[in-house]
């Protein structure tokens, strides 16, 4: 049931002068081989994980009277339950939204025995929009709906604006007990979410109740930490998952770096977009499920990679290390991801890809045997007598051909079936290739603060307290400038 990584197309032997040589591998391998020792170095020091933000690596092996813990609760919404809706942005919608589509059978929130007992799920809090939020709670009876809401400090403002709608809602439609209908996944030692958590629980042990984001852990990361309730709710298979991610762990540990997949996905990918000017990353998974797994895979790589400074490593007195953003050397780069899916894909991008400027290298995922299957009906048709799984993996196929035959590389992941086990392999392979490819390019793959501008300016514009003197004057040197005349 192990996940495959076929880099066949990849290669100059595949596409010509667009793919990877032998000898742009060989200048590769000592940085390469530097970049793995450093980042196994790392990996195995539980202080630097929690530190440089790598506990992501150990979440698959959390202790089970933690996990035991989540699932009881779990269970209990489940069954009391008719709708439960996650409140939460970033990581902590898009790694839901992708187990939720990939794992349960699809229509899972319109038709009741596909859930099997277990409540419609809903996702809000990731947006500004007004009209989803409206309609949704106006279509829903708040006595029956229980409420989670994801945030670290609990200030981002999507989020808590959700949630302030929602509480007022759940209040109005339930009563003075409605914060036992809501719980909390939160720092669980600073910010403002943890802080109403401990003044409501201190009024009511069963308001507010919370589940911690682990230390070291970043958003983007943290689908194994903070999605774990939302799992057990839907009845995911949370072991089978974390074996899953075990398994590959195993696999993304070996120190040849031309056998550990996730290092080889990260390596071919650098050097085509160093030496070949590959800058755009497609990821098109042939199944409607993953969908949503290729749209989680935007941020993890778009956030991680996409950096305007090289990394400095910083050496501590107690011989700890740091990372700094080096002002001096500015790298302002990083590959753009999109998210595609086949076979709906194949009549939008797929022309650009094809025809277009040659600046991609598009990841497939085949699936070997989908959850179903239907066999095309008549005896007089091409058609006649196949399964769409034939026709899907023949598109797949197809779709390679095409690409190779206009020297446009490409590789494709290959999943025997779509499982908690080989999803939970997924995202530890992806989770591992960022890291690595974070190495390769010597940047800081684990923090964010190009996301911080736009918090800032809302934050500056809405009058919050604490905005620092110098983001201030920014803002004021700096406004945002309209001629009239290029408005048309």
């Amino acid at each position: 049931m192990s996940l495959k990584f076929d880099f066949n197309n990849m290669f100059s032997s595949s596409v010509g002068d667009h793919g990877v040589s032998q000898v742009d591998i060989n200048g590769m391998l000592p940085k390469a081989k530097n970049a793995a020792s450093h980042l196994k170095k790392l990996l195995s020091d539980p202080k630097a994980r929690v530190k440089l933000n790598l506990e992501w690596a150990k979440l698959p092996e959390q202790n089970k009277a933690d996990i035991s813990k989540i699932q009881k609760i779990g269970k209990e919404i489940s069954k009391k339950y008719e709708n439960v809706i996650f409140l939460g942005i970033g990581g902590s919608y898009l790694g839901l939204k992708a187990a939720q589509d990939a794992l349960c059978l699809p229509y899972y929130n319109e038709f009741k025995t596909l859930r099997k007992k277990s409540p419609r799920v809903y996702f809000e809090g990731n947006n500004l929009d007004p009209d989803t939020l409206k309609t949704l709670l106006k279509n829903i009876n708040p006595k029956n709906t229980f409420v989670v809401v994801i945030s670290k400090s609990g200030e981002t403002t999507e989020t808590k604006a959700a949630l302030m709608i929602v509480e007022a809602w759940l209040k109005t439609g339930v009563g003075v007990k409605y914060g036992r209908q809501i719980l909390a996944i939160t720092d669980p030692e600073s910010g403002s979410l943890h802080k109403r958590v401990v003044a409501e629980q201190e009024k009511d042990v069963l308001s507010f109740r919370s589940f911690p984001l682990l230390k070291g852990v970043g958003g983007r990361f943290s689908e194994f930490n903070m999605g774990l309730l939302h799992l057990a709710i839907i009845g995911i298979n949370i072991n089978e998952l974390f074996n899953g991610a075990k398994e590959m762990s195993v696999r993304c540990s070996q120190d040849d770096i031309l056998k550990n997949p996730a290092y080889m996905y990260a390596l071919l990918h650098v050097i085509l977009y160093r030496e070949k000017q590959k800058s755009l990353a497609v990821l098109m998974p042939f199944s409607q499920g993953l969908k949503s797994t290729a749209d989680w895979y935007v941020q993890l790589l778009a956030e991680s990679l996409g950096k305007k400074y090289h990394r400095k490593v910083v050496v501590s007195e107690d011989g700890s290390e740091g990372w700094i953003n080096d002002k001096d050397n500015e790298f302002a780069k990083g590959r753009t991801p999109i998210s595609a899916a086949g076979t709906n894909d194949l009549h939008s991008i797929q022309q650009n890809n094809v025809e277009g400027e040659n600046n991609k290298v598009i990841t497939f995922i085949r699936v070997e045997k989908f959850k179903t299957d239907l066999k095309i009906p008549g005896k007089n048709d091409l058609l006649s007598g196949k399964s769409f799984s034939q026709l899907m993996q023949l598109a797949q196929e197809a779709t390679e051909w095409a690409l190779v035959r206009e020297s446009r590389p490409n590789c494709t992941i290959i999943m025997p079936k779509i499982t908690d086990f080989t999803w939970g392999a997924l995202l530890f392979f992806f989770e591992m290739a960022t890291a690595f490819e974070g190495e390769l390019l010597n940047i800081n793959a684990f923090d964010q603060p190009g996301v911080e501008g736009y918090k800032n300016y809302m934050y500056y514009k809405l009058g919050k307290p604490g905005v620092s003197q110098n983001i201030i004057n920014e803002i004021k040197n700096h406004p945002l400038l309209k001629d009239p005349n290029l408005i048309l």
